[in-house]
């Protein structure tokens, strides 16, 4: 009956789009899969699952060294497991590190920031906090570099580390005289053979000059 024509126009209609349809969506799927968030996922679930033997490896000197494919791989493991262990200091200084392997200041600053705020006494994590600060492009960063580091040779002016790091950021805020101090402190530590001695002489030499 002419009643029913439009009902199974309708119904050819539909039969008729749906191989159309079907397509469409396997072609948004494979391209999803080799363009979209679908490789982000498996790249993250990669990372996820290969996070504890790299991690073994950065942690064993005997081991390879990781590449800088694996070192990313890594931070990424890394930032997914401190999610869900956020007050784990071990695990942001570990993340802070791998940042700095990589030249990423700002995964290397949040992450020895959060160790730093988390155990403030942790002398990895205020060096690398302050290392961190003292590396980035910003001068605020900077700064604020040099006052941890002040704070933390006024807590041991023997710690060579701290002296090496604050005399070289005082040297790039032009604060000569506090980096030929930091270096003249140097000296007095080092034992007369050291190869390090003749490199801060003429740093020495160098801040004197200007």
């Amino acid at each position: 009956m002419p009643a029913d024509t439009p009902v199974c126009g309708a119904r050819a209609g539909w039969g008729v789009y749906v191989p159309g349809v079907v397509i469409a969506l396997v072609v948004a799927a494979i391209s999803y899969s080799q363009t979209g968030s679908y490789q982000q996922v498996r790249a993250w679930q990669q990372a996820t699952a290969q996070t504890p033997g790299l991690l073994a490896r950065a942690l064993d000197p005997q081991a390879q060294p990781l590449n800088e494919e694996e070192m990313a791989r890594l931070a990424l493991g890394l930032r997914t497991r401190l999610q869900n262990d956020a007050g784990n200091v071990e695990g942001w200084l570990m993340l802070g590190r791998t940042g700095m392997v990589l030249g990423n200041a700002g995964t290397a600053t949040g992450a020895y920031a959060n160790a730093y705020r988390l155990d403030p006494k942790n002398s990895d994590a205020a060096l690398g906090y302050a290392e961190a600060l003292t590396r980035s492009s910003d001068p605020e960063d900077n700064r604020r570099g040099g006052e941890l580091l002040r704070r933390l040779v006024s807590r041991d002016h023997t710690d060579i580390r701290v002296l090496s790091l604050y005399a070289f950021n005082a040297f790039e805020q032009q604060r000569f005289g506090e980096a030929v101090a930091a270096w003249e402190m140097m000296l007095k530590l080092l034992p007369a053979g050291d190869a390090r001695r003749a490199v801060i002489e003429r740093s020495i030499r160098l801040a004197q000059e200007k």
